[in-house]
């Protein structure tokens, strides 16, 4: 414990408690309540953050239920390795640990942490960056998982300007952000997405919106590039979409199953990738400050924009995980701290 006390803040300050919200056993909403718990303590490159505001996106949902199964590999087998739910973060810095350069204590910051959904996390250095000025802490909160992928998966898929790019899932919190990412760098853009929101999509900047339940996007192309977010379409419908040259880059998979979710087809996309002439591919969008400093500009000059949908109490967590996985968001959902 007095190695604790020491840790807390570079030689002063004590472990002190703080609410979070917590779970014993995978399942949905309901396995959550709000506790007081021990304050994390900081070592190394450690930030400890007094969050204001954290995001709400599927990647928790899956933590949450702790599915797929095959998810449990990391985030423990039997029960939740980590009790605290929560990855994207904004706040100020309250303490760092002694190999930190970066941030000093006040300093600003967004990123992704353990433990988010608390009044305090802890997060590594190389996974936070300052806060963009012009944006609140909720806005900031629900750019870091949600922002990172998208650009990651457009990289990945070698976007350049004048591509026509296919997004599906384009409405959702992944997909907000590649419609705008895209659209920066120059593509044409067309976003798959419900009846609902369709005006959510245009006003995200898109060029063409299609309403799956009307249209099949596999009829509409051919695409350069295709960002598969949401859903379960099939190889051949995506491959049927492109050009023969095209890309496919396929993250997510919702609906796929409870062993694997969509796994299966993105292994089975780069087991095909080699054999034929479009290319295949998929990627981990993994939060990292490089690509938090390459965002920052792009929002500091108007071109992405966190789209917010709604915000909840840190004591409402259930209500919002419940209003995330009921398909109502468009765009991002964020706990206020």
């Amino acid at each position: 414990m007095k190695t604790q006390e020491r840790s807390q803040r570079r030689g002063t300050g004590t472990v002190q408690d703080m609410r979070a919200i917590v779970r014993d056993t995978y399942g949905g909403p309901d396995v959550l309540r709000l506790e007081r718990v021990p304050r994390p303590v900081v070592g190394g490159d450690d930030v400890l953050v007094r969050v204001r505001a954290a995001g709400v996106d599927r990647g928790v949902w899956h933590m949450m239920t702790g599915l797929p199964y095959l998810g449990r590999l990391a985030f423990g087998v039997r029960k939740p390795k980590a009790r605290i739910l929560g990855m994207d973060l904004a706040g100020t810095v309250e303490a760092v640990g002694p190999d930190v350069t970066r941030f000093a204590v006040g300093d600003a910051v967004y990123g992704s942490g353990s433990g988010s959904y608390a009044e305090y996390a802890v997060a590594s250095e190389s996974k936070l960056a300052a806060k963009p000025q012009s944006l609140s802490f909720e806005q900031a909160a629900a750019v870091p998982v949600s922002a990172v992928t998208a650009l990651v998966g457009l990289r990945a898929g070698k976007i350049g300007e004048g591509q026509k790019l296919l997004v599906t899932g384009a409405s959702g919190g992944v997909g907000s952000y590649a419609v705008q990412l895209a659209k920066a760098y120059g593509a044409q853009v067309t976003g798959v997405c419900s009846t609902g929101k369709v005006g959510f999509v245009r006003t995200l900047g898109a060029d063409r919106v299609i309403d799956y339940t009307r249209e099949d996007f596999a009829a509409t192309g051919p695409y350069d590039l295709i960002l598969d977010i949401a859903g379960n379409p099939s190889i051949s419908r995506l491959r049927h979409a492109l050009t023969p040259t095209g890309t496919a880059v396929i993250t997510g998979g919702e609906g796929g199953g409870k062993l694997t979710g969509g796994l299966h087809r993105q292994l089975g996309a780069l087991a095909l990738s080699p054999f034929i002439g479009q290319r295949l591919t998929m990627f981990l969008g993994l939060v990292r400050a490089a690509e938090l400093q390459d965002l920052t500009p792009l929002i500091e000059a108007g071109k992405v924009a966190p789209a917010l949908n709604r915000t909840f109490a840190l004591a409402e967590a259930r209500d919002a995980l419940r209003f995330l996985e009921g398909g109502h968001v468009s765009g991002k959902v964020v706990l206020t701290i």
